[in-house]
Formats: structure tokens, C-alpha cells, sequence
């Protein structure tokens, strides 16, 4: 068997990304418009909440799904769930699809103008350079509006109404917030110049580390046990900061938080 697949796709010399470039690229007046970033991140974002929802549905009656939660004795209702859809959409209705067709008219999508895919390993890489560059950016942000008393009175406290975050919650902000770190990651893929496909990429793993952070489940499968040494730290990581606030800034690695003696772990 050979193995020269393998080793172009570590070299980066694989294109087998290009078929869904192609097919991107065909369909490129929809994908260009101005409102496809608004229906794509809202789309994804509720797509990924879905499958936590129903867990939460289901673990009043069910123990075994109940024990995964990280606080088993609380409960997520249909007005919670209410309350943070509504908020949701009124943000992406009201501020966001706006500041979408500013962005669209200064930086449209250019599907057309690339005509090739990028390599699964420059992919790989981009999104990563991309989520290290956003978890430093929202570290930043993150201490400054938990230790300048106006900005979390003003901004973040909105966030922190629930203390017991399930999937729905991890978009229960107020407008500055989402836009702010919406801003965040929109423009480090144009710092790093890369890919429209890795672009999109980096976009949907940033929805769903996010969703996954505020799931509330400590799930066999979850992002956090993937990686060793604790380098990730994943749902328990957010859900502690939501519980006691003053720990666990950043929101996906630990070790910005390690760094700065702000680290907490369960039973510390």
C-alpha cells in the first residue's frame, strides 16, 4: 500500500478540498451576498445548540444524561431557552446584518477571484493560527471587562445572568459584545491572509467550540478530552467561570489563564 497519499497530505500538497471549492464556486452569487454570513452563522449556531437542547429537554427525565451535567440539579426551561433565542435574533436582526453589509461592501466574499482549494494541511493550520490569535484577543477582552466595574456593568453582565449555561446562552449578550468579538474573528483570517474555504472553516469551529463551552455537559466525547495535558480546557474550563467569575478568562486554552494565576480547575 502506498503510502504517498499520506505524505502529500502532510507536505500540504493534497487539493482534496477541491470538489467543495468548486462546488463553492459555482454557486457563488448566493455565497457572495451580503446576507449569507448572517443566515450561515445563525444557521450553524442554532444547528449546533440543537443536539444540547434536546439533552437539556430530556434530562429532567432521563439519570443518565442528567449525570453528565456539571450542575445536575438545575434544570434549563422554555422560557430560558425563550428568552435566549429571542436575544439572538433581535442582535443578529438589528446589529448585526447591518455591520454585515458594511463588512460585505468593504471586503465581499471572493469566490470567483480563487481558483484554487487550499491543502487540507494549510486548512488545518489556518484554523488553528486563527483560534490561538482569537483565544489571546478574547483573553484580553475578557479580563478587561471583568476588571473595569463600567464595562461589566455596561457590557458584560448581560452575559453572566446565567450562572447554569446551557448551548442557548453562549449568544445571550448584549449587541457590543457579539459585534466586538464577532469583529475579532471576522478580521483575523484577512490579518493572516488566508483561504475563503479555511475561512469559513475557522468560522464554524469558532460557533461550536462556543456552543460546546456553554453546553453545560461534561460528555465523554468533548473537545477538552481530546487533547492532553489539559492544554484545552473546554466546557468544565467555561463552566467554572460562569460559576464563580473571577477565573478562566480565556475561552478555549488554559494556557493564557495558567499564565496569569487565573486558572481554576474542578476541586481547587
Amino acid at each position: 500500500m502506498s503510502l504517498q497519499p499520506v505524505w502529500d497530505l502532510f507536505l500540504g500538497r493534497t487539493m482534496w478540498l477541491q470538489p467543495v471549492w468548486d462546488w463553492m464556486s459555482d454557486h457563488s452569487v448566493p455565497l457572495a451576498s451580503p446576507f449569507f454570513p448572517v443566515l450561515f452563522s445563525l444557521g450553524v449556531y442554532l444547528a449546533f445548540c440543537l443536539p444540547f437542547t434536546c439533552l437539556d429537554l430530556l434530562s429532567s427525565r432521563v439519570a443518565l444524561i442528567r449525570s453528565y451535567r456539571m450542575q445536575p440539579h438545575s434544570s434549563v426551561t422554555w422560557d430560558t431557552m425563550r428568552s435566549c433565542l429571542s436575544l439572538s435574533l433581535y442582535n443578529h436582526a438589528v446589529f448585526i446584518f447591518p455591520v454585515t453589509v458594511l463588512h460585505w461592501c468593504w471586503r465581499p466574499m471572493a469566490v470567483q477571484s480563487v481558483s484554487s482549494a487550499p491543502s487540507v494541511l494549510s486548512l488545518l493550520g489556518g484554523m488553528l493560527a486563527c483560534l490561538l490569535l482569537f483565544d489571546f484577543q478574547y483573553f484580553i477582552w475578557h479580563v478587561l471587562h471583568h476588571k473595569v466595574p463600567w464595562l461589566y456593568r455596561t457590557f458584560h453582565k448581560v452575559h453572566h445572568t446565567h450562572t447554569a449555561p446551557s448551548a442557548l446562552t453562549a449568544q445571550y449578550s448584549g449587541a457590543w459584545e457579539m459585534l466586538s468579538l464577532g469583529l475579532f474573528a471576522a478580521v483575523n483570517p484577512f490579518l493572516l491572509g488566508l483561504h475563503p474555504l479555511t475561512e469559513l472553516a475557522f468560522f464554524t469551529l469558532n460557533i461550536w467550540l462556543s456552543v460546546e463551552d456553554h453546553c453545560g455537559y461534561d460528555l465523554p466525547w468533548a473537545t477538552h478530552r481530546l487533547l492532553p495535558g489539559g492544554l484545552y480546557g473546554g466546557a468544565p474550563h467555561h463552566h467554572l467561570h460562569h460559576l464563580k467569575s473571577r477565573s478562566n478568562y480565556a475561552p478555549y486554552f488554559t494556557h493564557w489563564d495558567r499564565l496569569a494565576g487565573t486558572l481554576l480547575r474542578h476541586g481547587d
